[in-house]
């Protein structure tokens, strides 16, 4: 393959990730507007996100297996078809059933996108240098999209109604879907991973009775909420017993005796808890209580993601230099910091103060993305990291589920939304100390020992062929 039909495939996988990506952040800036026509409570604004981010978590590692056993090129075909399709079923939705319903199907699609397309990028540039640029340019499509998301969302939904953010999902996911017909050639895993349906049944059902029972449990009453949690963790502690059983588990539970590994996981849902809490409670903040626009809310997201987008290659170049703990401490205090000064906001507080504490919270986002997957990968064999990788991408879409669900649950029903809006930002601030703390205790030399313990009996004995997505 030439170089530069490398660099199309590289453009065409990017446009997947632009896509889904997109509607991380694309769909909390228009949630007042979509609130308001669809008469939607704040739980039916939370599952509106979460409803996409908890299949994502359920399925990326479904995805990636599913590729390597059938074809990477057809999986990802499907997924464009799917996503295009349910984005559209979106923009139709008469009624918050409807939504939530196009939701979990766009996901679906999306999480046969992104892990799928790594693995793309990984067959088609074999060279190492190339491959470590191809990366580079991956994650700067995902600040990029964090920046685009917000403006153009506000943008659309002021200039047309809400229902246009997923309007442009269907030109790029067709074009994306012509171009992958045309350019990128089909590859499979040599010896794929078999699919483990009671490990995907236990996770589906281990975070859907989680989320349900946090969301819905103010309402429901303390009865729901008590057996939802009892579901939860009956279906956690089944998950552990067959995966620890299973020749070929979804989730290699050996992974968990890495100290860095399992760091890397608890920081991945503690740092994306904070991020989906803090882009749901500023939108609401923002449009419902300060009466800014879709459009000026979105502006004031930016210090986020241009920082985020600065900070990350920054972050990366510290983890390569000297390791991953003085990253991580970063952004532990920085997440920290801007939790507590969130908490002391008011109505009257002036904006360029409030994007100054935008602004520290996209210091220590922007400084944890990297170490984390560094982390986890740390110490493991190099045919273990694919899956090593893959956890990780699924504890930022759990945490990131599980933010939203919190954070909502605080400010659900209370008329005063700014008290309770404090309360779910000094949970936000609990997420950084937690991120600092684990940070500490799994970046030393005890750490280090049990990757490399851990590596060594993986090696030994491994139980899985991993796949690079």
């Amino acid at each position: 393959m030439t170089r530069r039909r490398r660099i199309l495939v590289l453009l065409i996988c990017c446009m997947s990730l632009l896509i889904v990506s997109l509607d991380n952040t694309i769909v909390n800036v228009a949630l007042p507007a979509l609130g308001r026509d669809l008469h939607a409570p704040v739980s039916g604004l939370q599952w509106t996100v979460d409803a996409y981010t908890l299949t994502l978590a359920s399925l990326l590692m479904l995805a990636g297996s599913t590729a390597d056993r059938v074809g990477r090129r057809r999986t990802f075909q499907t997924g464009l078809v799917i996503f295009t399709a349910a984005s559209l079923l979106c923009s139709l939705a008469p009624s918050l059933g409807w939504l939530v319903a196009a939701r979990i199907l766009q996901a679906v699609g999306g999480s046969m996108l992104n892990p799928v397309a790594m693995s793309i990028i990984t067959n088609t540039f074999t060279d190492r240098r190339e491959r470590a640029q191809a990366i580079g340019v991956w994650g700067g499509v995902v600040g990029v999209s964090m920046a685009l998301g917000p403006v153009v969302g506000g943008l659309l939904t002021d200039t047309v109604n809400w229902r246009a953010i997923f309007w442009i999902n269907v030109p790029i996911g067709l074009l994306a879907l012509f171009l992958t017909w045309r350019y990128v050639p089909e590859s499979k895993a040599p010896s794929a991973r078999r699919i483990d349906p009671v490990g995907q049944v236990l996770v589906i059902v281990l975070l859907g009775t989680l989320t349900y029972g946090i969301i819905e449990g103010p309402a429901a009453g303390a009865a729901v909420s008590a057996a939802c949690f009892a579901v939860a963790a009956a279906a956690l502690a089944a998950l552990v017993v067959c995966e620890l059983r299973r020749p070929e588990p979804l989730i290699d539970m050996r992974f968990f005796r890495s100290a860095p590994f399992s760091g890397a996981a608890v920081m991945a849902v503690a740092g994306f808890a904070g991020l989906g809490a803090f882009l749901f409670l500023n939108t609401l903040y923002l449009q419902s209580n300060r009466g800014l626009s879709a459009l000026a809310a979105g502006l004031c997201t930016l210090p986020v993601a241009v920082i985020t987008t600065i900070v990350g290659p920054l972050s990366g170049r510290l983890v390569g230099a000297r390791g991953p703990r003085a990253p991580l401490v970063v952004a532990g205090v920085c997440l920290a910091a801007a939790g507590t000064l969130l908490s002391q906001v008011t109505l009257t507080t002036p904006l360029p103060l409030l994007l100054g504490i935008y602004a520290v919270f996209g210091v220590g986002f922007g400084m944890l993305n990297p170490p984390i997957t560094n982390t986890a990968v740390s110490g493991m064999p190099l045919a273990q990291a694919g899956v090593a990788s893959a956890v990780a991408s699924t504890s930022r879409q759990v945490g990131q589920s599980l933010g939203v669900a919190i954070a909502g649950s605080m400010v659900s029903g209370n008329a005063a939304f700014v008290p309770a809006a404090h309360t779910a930002f000094r949970v936000n601030a609990l997420y950084g100390l937690i991120v600092l703390s684990v940070a500490l205790a799994t970046t030393g030399r005890w750490a280090k020992r049990t990757a490399e313990r851990t590596a060594a009996r993986l090696s030994e004995n491994p139980q899985v062929t991993l796949s690079q997505g």
